[in-house]
């Protein structure tokens, strides 16, 4: 049986490289470590995220609802470098356990926090400045419609060898995303992808200027998503409905579905202040940075030697 690391020494060490230089650029912006609990009583309830049940609780796919809990506690600007975990996610992109920088900068909107991320990475990757583009403009360019006022069936008539008579409106544009989009995006230098549908929002505001648009982001390298943002959305009575929503998806789709953490929605009612985060994946960006093809390169050891 092979007991070595699934990685390589020199490539741990820089990674180890990486997180002292994570360190170094939020310690020079007086931006606040912290570091919040793993196992929880509650976990996120979107249908498409799964995560692992030990006792009672949950291991986290992201420090997201205590941080949050933190920002309405009056902690300022933070960030956390963190494992997160998601059940039956493994594979040259995906391990089960992963590594997560996650930060929140208040008084920011999601532009303001494009800005900051375009600043690490060109500080880690020695990239140009990345390149920013809306969800509209892709989907005209690679699959000439309009993702935001299309119907469903015309949305169907652009994907490629899936059985689409019971996809919905968004698995729909997720799979046209990741078929069409997604390998032209970040091959010369980083993209920025941003104004997803409203219905994609997850926890990000809704814009006043367009009710069809949420303010999320993500963040594309050679083809691959590094990391995905938000302005926040602050008002706890949106986001019950919200996750109210997820769960009633997650039953239609025959999943269980977690209780609310109402916790997290009795923090927003407190008062999340004004703000942008986002969740960036460490081991992604090591692929970034060292030119290998999978997780299992850049980790100690991945799903299978653990």
């Amino acid at each position: 049986m092979n007991w070595q690391p699934s990685s390589n020494l020199a490539t741990l060490r820089q990674r180890a490289q990486l997180l002292d230089d994570i360190r170094s650029f939020f310690k020079k912006k007086n931006i606040l470590e912290v570091d919040t609990p793993l196992l929880c009583q509650h976990t996120v309830t979107d249908q498409h995220i799964d995560s692992f049940a030990v006792n009672n609780r949950y291991l986290q796919t992201s420090p997201e609802y205590a941080m949050k809990r933190l920002l309405a506690a009056g902690s300022g600007s933070i960030f956390q470098i963190c494992k997160a975990f998601r059940h039956d996610e493994s594979g040259r992109l995906h391990n089960p356990e992963f590594t997560l920088l996650e930060w929140y900068h208040v008084g920011f909107n999601h532009h303001d926090l494009m800005d900051e991320i375009d600043e690490l990475l060109c500080l880690i990757l020695k990239t140009d400045a990345a390149d920013r583009l809306t969800y509209q403009d892709l989907f005209e360019k690679y699959c000439q419609l309009d993702p935001l006022n299309c119907d469903l069936e015309t949305l169907k008539t652009r994907i490629e060898n899936t059985n689409t008579d019971t996809l919905d409106r968004d698995t729909c544009l997720q799979l046209l995303f990741s078929q069409k989009i997604e390998p032209q995006l970040g091959l010369d230098k980083p993209t920025f992808v941003y104004g997803f549908p409203a219905s994609q929002a997850a926890l990000a505001k809704i814009s006043k200027d367009n009710p069809l648009v949420a303010e999320r982001f993500e963040v594309f390298i050679h083809g691959m998503e590094i990391a995905n943002g938000f302005h926040e959305l602050t008002d706890a009575d949106e986001q019950l409905s919200r996750f109210k929503k997820d769960q009633n998806n997650r039953g239609n789709a025959g999943k269980v579905g977690p209780e609310i953490d109402m916790r997290f929605i009795d923090a927003l009612k407190n008062g999340l202040p004004d703000c942008a985060g986002v969740a960036l994946g460490i081991d992604r960006l090591m692929l970034c940075l060292t030119n290998n093809n999978a997780i299992k390169d850049v980790i100690a050891f991945d799903w299978d030697a653990a």
